[in-house]
């Protein structure tokens, strides 16, 4: 996937699929250009020999094809930054995945259409609680569906309106916590 945001969605619609009633989005950006995003949900979680061979593409709970590249990608994309990822489950409790990045690093994918992400996840799931936070050294960029249900009352999320009002309140949230994370030649030693 060409953005973080295209592995943000990826990861948080599987928590979708496995019945997650709560997912809490989280990126932590630090002021050396790590970057560590951490996708927790209330889901099904996975039995202990499914999660040691989840991150391989041969492994996937899918019945239409054999084949599951979004986890084994996030994590090629992660280590060829110099960071990780990591995976948490406790089979009926739920997920937690923590990826971590080096922004500054060539092979490091801009993070995308964040907004858009959250927005198209919110609406595709509207009754679930969805909880967003990136944090920078700049500030930042927050959304609550339950503090949207608060202020709506009984209109649906998936309303086109509430979408596009979505997308814009946290585009411009997202533009005022921006950090330059200009990709710059990084080596090995100094990734770690």
């Amino acid at each position: 996937m060409k953005e973080l945001s295209l592995h943000l969605l990826d990861v948080a619609k599987n928590s979708v699929a496995a019945g997650a009633a709560h997912v809490s989005i989280t990126l932590d950006e630090d002021q050396n250009g790590w970057l560590t995003i951490a996708i927790a949900d209330d889901g099904r979680g996975m039995a202990p020999e499914f999660l040691a061979r989840v991150t391989d593409p041969f492994t996937t709970t899918r019945t239409t094809r054999k084949v599951g590249l979004g986890l084994p990608l996030l994590r090629l994309t992660a280590e060829q930054t110099g960071g990780s990822l990591s995976i948490d489950s406790t089979l009926g409790v739920g997920t937690t995945l923590t990826a971590r990045f080096q922004r500054r690093h060539l092979d490091c994918p801009p993070l995308g259409d964040l907004p858009g992400a959250v927005a198209l996840l919110i609406q595709g799931s509207p009754d679930m609680e969805l909880t967003y936070r990136h944090t920078t050294p700049k500030g930042e960029a927050a959304l609550s569906t339950a503090e949207l249900r608060d202020i709506l009352g009984d209109i649906s999320l998936a309303e086109p309106e509430v979408f596009a009002w979505i997308q814009d309140y946290l585009t411009e949230q997202e533009n005022e916590v921006a950090v330059d994370a200009s990709p710059t030649a990084v080596s090995e030693g100094e990734v770690q």
